[in-house]
C-alpha cells in the first residue's frame, strides 16, 4: 500500500530568524527534515511531498531534493498566499501564508492515498513514524473521517527561548481525541508553563497534557474538508493581516461536527524542534548522541 509523508516547509522562520527548513544540525550538515525522511522510509513510507514557498523553488529544485535515494519518490508544491478561493480578493500587503491547514490544502492534487503530515522543523523519532505507518496501511479510503495523531507531552515540547504554538489535547477513554484547543502563545514562567490569551489574560497548564506536534494520519478526503472550512474561515478573517488556519482548528471542528474521529496514538519517541535559533545547539546536540548511539548513521545519505 502507498503511503505519502506530506512535509510542510513553507514557513517563514520569522522567530527562528532564517530558513530553518534547510539549516543542517547533523554532523554532516543534515536537515531536521532529512532525519524525518530517513525515518520514515524505515517505517514504510515510499513517497515524500513537500510544501514550499515560491522563494525556495529554484534552490528546492536543483539542489536540495538531489540528495536522496532514488527509490524514494520525491514531489513538492507550491504554498502561496495568494492561493485563496474563487470570488475572494488577497488584502493588499497580506505576506504572511495562511497556516497549516491551507498548507496541506495545496497537496490536494497531489496526494491520492494515505498521508502523513509533519513539520520540516519538528524530530519525532522513528518509532512515532512506524506508529503512523501501521495505523495508515489499517486505515480504508472507503470508510472516510478515520485519521489519527501521534501526541507528545507538553513539558518536553516547550522552548526556554520564547513562546511557542501548542493544540492541547483532550482524550476520551477509548483513545480518541475529545477535543483540540490551539493555544498560539505557551512559554514557561517562574516554573510553570502558562498560555497567554489575546487580552493578555495568563492561565497555567499541565505540563503532562497531551498536545499535538503536527504529526497527524489522514485520508484524502480531508482535503474537501479543508477547502470548505477554508472558505468559512476566509469570510471572518480575510481583513485579518495575521489570521491563520492551523490543522487542529479543521480537526477540531470535525470532530465537534460528527464528521471525523481521530485516534491518538501513543510513542515512546522524545520530541525535539526549533522556533528560536537559541534552540539550535540543543537540537544539534541530541542529534549528535543519536549518532553516537548507533541510531543514525554518521552520514544519512551516504
Amino acid at each position: 500500500m502507498n503511503t505519502t509523508l506530506l512535509i510542510l516547509a513553507a514557513g517563514m522562520g520569522s522567530r527562528y530568524g532564517g530558513m530553518k527548513q534547510v539549516d543542517p544540525f547533523g554532523p554532516s550538515g543534515e536537515t531536521i527534515t532529512d532525519y524525518s525522511i530517513y525515518d520514515a522510509m524505515k517505517a514504510g513510507f515510499n513517497r515524500v511531498v513537500f510544501v514550499i514557498s515560491p522563494s525556495m523553488e529554484e534552490d528546492f529544485r536543483s539542489n536540495y531534493i538531489r540528495k536522496f535515494p532514488r527509490s524514494l519518490q520525491v514531489d513538492y508544491v507550491i504554498q502561496s498566499v495568494e492561493d485563496i478561493p474563487e470570488g475572494l480578493t488577497l488584502p493588499e500587503g497580506r505576506v504572511k501564508p495562511w497556516g497549516t491547514a491551507h498548507a496541506v490544502l495545496m497537496a490536494k492534487n497531489a496526494i491520492q492515498e494515505p498521508f502523513a503530515v509533519i513539520n520540516a522543523d519538528d524530530f519525532y523519532g522513528g518509532e512515532s513514524y512506524r506508529i503512523m505507518h501501521e495505523f495508515l496501511v489499517r486505515t480504508s479510503e472507503e470508510v472516510p473521517g478515520q485519521y489519527c495523531m501521534v501526541g507528545f507531552e507538553l513539558q518536553k515540547t516547550v522552548s526556554k527561548h520564547g513562546s511557542v504554538a501548542r493544540g492541547i489535547c483532550k482524550v476520551d477513554d477509548h483513545g480518541f481525541l475529545r477535543e483540540i484547543v490551539e493555544r498560539t502563545r505557551v512559554y514557561q514562567e517562574d516554573g510553570e508553563i502558562v498560555f497567554e490569551l489575546p487580552d493578555g489574560t495568563v492561565n497555567s497548564l499541565d505540563p503532562a497534557e497531551t498536545v499535538s506536534m503536527n504529526l497527524f494520519g489522514f485520508t484524502p478526503d480531508f482535503f474537501r474538508h479543508i477547502e470548505e472550512y477554508f472558505r468559512v474561515f476566509l469570510k471572518d478573517n480575510l481583513s485579518n493581516p495575521g489570521a491563520e488556519l492551523f490543522i487542529p482548528l479543521v480537526v477540531d471542528h470535525l470532530i465537534n461536527s460528527g464528521v471525523a474521529r481521530m485516534s491518538v496514538l501513543q510513542t515512546p519517541e522524545s520530541w525535539f524542534g526549533v522556533t528560536y535559533r537559541e534552540d539550535k545547539p540543543k537540537v544539534s546536540e541530541a542529534l549528535r548522541k543519536l549518532v553516537a548511539q548507533g541510531i543514525y548513521p554518521e552520514t544519512l545519505w551516504g
